[in-house]
């Protein structure tokens, strides 16, 4: 008898192989993975690097420099005129609109560099600075490398090649602090900083256009690329307009307080924004390409939104809020005396960043559907509520600045987030459970920093007072979590472990 002729040995039987997880999953992990490595091990070389040059400049230094980063920053949102953004989410777009959009991209760039000469004397002699002239035109030269990335850029997020986009960032980060500390230490004063920035800028564009060379063309007729440049359109007036309320307090500061106080509450700003802004543009720059894989599937869009949101909280409530806890300490340990009016701002500011670290993909997830147009009138709302709050909070000097974006910041955001809740049929209740181990974890963190500095000896030396709320605070985070949420857990450790396979 061969009764067993069909019948296979059952050690032979191959074992149940563990899901396969979702592609779109392993490309956003990736991505993030790519971005946050590169980005950290920039960010820790340029946070260094700034409490270096802290001691080496001098706050007239920066005062002078929030100047031309104030007026870089805005132009640069005209420069891009939203056209990654478009080249990102529209996939149908052929290989003409495309290169018709980086032809009519590098146009605008060049102009608005010629039209900075121009601008550069009546900025000057607006913030009352002369010496800021020439910084100015130096600085906008960024215009041109911005352009020419554009292109390349945008098609490598929309291809989700992201390890070579995050590379991009991460290496004109880099390059613009190394440079900055270079030129700082040669006695470059305020010049090293707005050359550091453009160095940085010339290296990553070089680096674009060889990973990613496209050629250049001129739109034949504006049908072919009218619907894309409506929708970078709108994306150019919300970026205007989120620039214009998150560099109001800026303005208001120089033109009210004084250069002096300006560089103080610039320094305080980028020591606030430092973590939670890094951590949030890691996921900024996957989000987009991810939301316009799934625009047409509502509930995907709606899991990835809430995945990612519980990740930024993890990462950066404890960061934004331990650094509020220790703030006094921070500056006069860190920064030195002379600082001590950034005190105020950076307590502040830091405790706000955290709550803006989660609604950074609100925007993006609007835009994946379609509705840029809402997002863009949002952030103009944005405008008009947060620029008189400023105003008003000048009269209490840098701290009143500061709170105004404590009370106006909830104001913009909620009718953004209420818009959101409709479009992927989220509940409040999704949102409070994803941010609810953070949350509470980083509550106690609070708690235990501030009685553990009050049950230190009043002898005890501010940098040791300052090392042991930090680890205090580290620790007592960390604790929580681990006893409280060791599911949730769970989940992020097995991430951890595909992301090492």
């Amino acid at each position: 008898m061969r009764s067993d002729v069909n019948v296979a040995p059952a050690a032979a039987t191959p074992a149940a192989a563990p899901p396969e997880r979702d592609p779109l999953d392993r490309a956003l992990l990736r991505g993030i993975a790519w971005t946050g490595a590169l980005r950290w091990a920039t960010q820790i070389l340029n946070w260094s690097i700034t409490i270096v040059l802290a001691r080496i400049l001098t706050p007239g230094d920066y005062g002078l420099y929030g100047f031309t980063a104030l007026y870089v920053g805005l132009v640069q949102l005209v420069n891009e005129f939203g056209l990654g953004a478009a080249i990102i989410r529209r996939r149908d777009l052929s290989d003409d609109q495309i290169s018709a959009l980086g032809g009519m991209s590098l146009a605008l760039g060049v102009g608005l560099w010629g039209l900075s000469f121009l601008a550069a004397p009546l900025v000057a002699q607006f913030f009352h600075a002369p010496a800021l002239a020439g910084p100015l035109i130096l600085q906008s030269f960024l215009f041109v490398t911005t352009a020419v990335k554009v292109l390349p850029k945008s098609i490598m997020s929309r291809d989700m090649q992201f390890r070579r986009v995050a590379a991009l960032d991460a290496s004109e980060q880099a390059v613009s602090g190394i440079c900055m500390l270079v030129l700082a230490l040669l006695g470059g004063s305020y010049w090293s900083l707005m050359g550091g920035m453009v160095l940085g800028g010339v290296f990553s564009m070089a680096l674009a256009v060889y990973w990613k060379p496209h050629r250049l063309g001129w739109p034949a007729r504006w049908s072919e690329v009218s619907s894309a440049v409506t929708f970078g359109t709108h994306i150019m007036v919300a970026r205007l307009a989120w620039y214009g309320y998150s560099n109001g307090d800026n303005a208001v500061v120089g033109k009210r307080l004084g250069q002096v106080l300006l560089g103080s509450y610039v320094h305080a700003w980028t020591l606030a924004s430092l973590p939670v802004d890094r951590i949030s543009a890691l996921v900024s720059q996957v989000t987009p390409a991810i939301f316009s894989a799934v625009q047409d599937d509502r509930p995907k869009l709606r899991r990835y939104l809430l995945k990612i949101t519980e990740g930024l909280a993890l990462l950066t409530f404890p960061v934004a809020m331990g650094l509020a806890s220790v703030a006094d300490l921070f500056v006069v340990v860190v920064m030195g005396d002379r600082w001590w009016p950034a005190i105020a701002p950076l307590a502040i500011l830091s405790f706000y960043g955290a709550f803006r670290s989660l609604t950074s993909t609100l925007p993006h997830a609007l835009q994946a559907v379609g509705e840029a147009g809402r997002a863009m009138r949002y952030n103009l709302l944005g405008l008009a509520v947060l620029l008189p709050l400023f105003l008003a909070g000048a009269r209490w000097g840098l701290a009143g600045v500061a709170g105004a974006w404590v009370i106006g910041y909830p104001l913009v955001t909620w009718p953004m987030l209420r818009a959101v809740q409709r479009v992927t049929d989220m509940r409040l209740s999704d949102l409070a459970e994803a941010i609810r181990p953070s949350m509470i974890a980083a509550t106690a963190m609070m708690a235990m920093v501030a009685a553990t500095r009050a049950l230190l000896p009043a002898s005890t030396g501010l940098p040791a007072q300052f090392f042991t709320a930090v680890g205090v605070g580290a620790l007592t985070y960390v604790l929580v979590l681990i006893l409280g949420f060791r599911e949730r857990l769970a989940g992020v450790r097995a991430l951890v472990g595909e992301l090492r396979r």
